[in-house]
């Protein structure tokens, strides 16, 4: 049996319903569900064979209350922070099948999750792009020469295989500095062979557009340095974000060359330094443009990124320092700055 809750003033209870007071009753759903504030007296279980979400809205639910979940069904069923809310967990909120645990409110717009594990499983592929830092344009020297843009971050992209229980690191690597190469991505962890998106570099002095770092896939290189400025290279497109993305363009050398298509800055015009690379694209910096009795300094590389993407009918990896999203049959976890992911315990 289960007990009536919520009690009511004046309710009798007999012995029966006293010994079974944390017997609660269960309520199925059989697609995406919202909750509401009596679902703090039942058991919410998900059953359906596709993806759902469970969604914990704003100001529903007060500190202490306690929300059960669980997932019966083949799909997975993912649980959703609802505008204003923030849901932490140590563990993932991507329940597969026979996966569960509980919703404890801190706040009325603050949750933690605790993951109870269950179902599930290891994928047998995991995608990967990795994207090194973009380098540092070239400064225009004092009268002398204008700036070379830099070179773009490499671009590697593939699948490995992940064990689970293994903690595999995220690096990303930074943009380089006025006249400085970028720094390489990775992912590593035991059993893998080092994944590296190579880093832009920058370009010798008097020299031509600095080259674009080593993947897969090439950055594009920066532009030529010289009075009218010359475009960089474009860099290398991929759509594992869910839409086509280009990394890695080359910068731009001064005076006033073009960034390439991949977050490349443009060079710099004449006494002013040249635009940074875009962030978490691992554009190369342009060129600065000098003058004379003036130097101006290069743009600054733009750091890389890291996505990984599995699919979604298996259990979420537990993933720190990612944005978790879910979209076209994936999860996809882009990390912007380093942190760790793993599968399984």
């Amino acid at each position: 049996m289960t007990t009536p809750f919520p009690f009511v003033a004046g309710q009798v209870l007999t012995a029966a319903q006293l010994n079974d007071i944390q017997n609660l009753p269960i309520s199925d759903k059989t697609a995406s569900y919202t909750l509401i504030v009596s679902d703090v007296y039942k058991r919410t279980i998900m059953n359906n064979a596709s993806a759902t979400t469970i969604t914990v809205n704003n100001s529903i639910f007060t500190v202490g209350d306690v929300i059960q979940v669980a997932n019966k069904g083949a799909g997975t069923c993912t649980i959703t922070a609802g505008a204003g809310v923030t849901i932490n967990t140590s563990g993932s909120l991507a329940l597969a099948q026979y996966g569960g645990g509980y919703l404890l409110a801190l706040s009325a717009s603050t949750f933690t999750f605790f993951n109870l594990g269950g179902g599930g499983g290891l994928p047998s592929s995991v995608d990967h792009l990795v994207v090194g830092g973009g380098g540092g344009g070239q400064q225009g020297a004092d009268g002398v020469y204008y700036g070379a843009g830099a070179g773009g971050g490499g671009s590697r992209s593939g699948t490995f295989a992940p064990s689970k229980g293994v903690v595999y690191t995220i690096t990303v690597g930074a943009g380089g500095a006025n006249n400085a190469n970028g720094v390489n991505s990775t992912i590593t962890g035991t059993g893998l062979a080092t994944i590296t998106g190579g880093a832009g570099n920058t370009p010798t002095v008097g020299g031509t557009g600095g080259t674009g770092g080593s993947g897969s896939s090439t950055g594009g290189a920066g532009g030529n340095g010289g009075a009218t400025g010359s475009a960089g290279s474009s860099g290398t497109a991929n759509s594992i974000s869910g839409s086509s993305v280009t990394y890695g363009g080359g910068g731009g050398g001064a005076r006033s060359g073009a960034g390439g298509s991949g977050g490349g800055g443009a060079g710099g015009v004449l006494n002013s330094a040249g635009t940074a690379g875009t962030v978490n694209r691992g554009g190369g910096g342009g060129g600065g443009g000098a003058g004379d009795g003036i130097s101006a300094a290069g743009g600054a590389g733009g750091s890389g990124i890291v996505i990984i993407r599995t699919s979604d009918t298996v259990l979420g990896a537990v993933a720190v320092g990612a944005t978790i999203t879910q979209t076209g049959g994936y999860y996809i976890y882009t990390f912007n700055g380093s942190g760790t992911i793993k599968w399984g315990v």
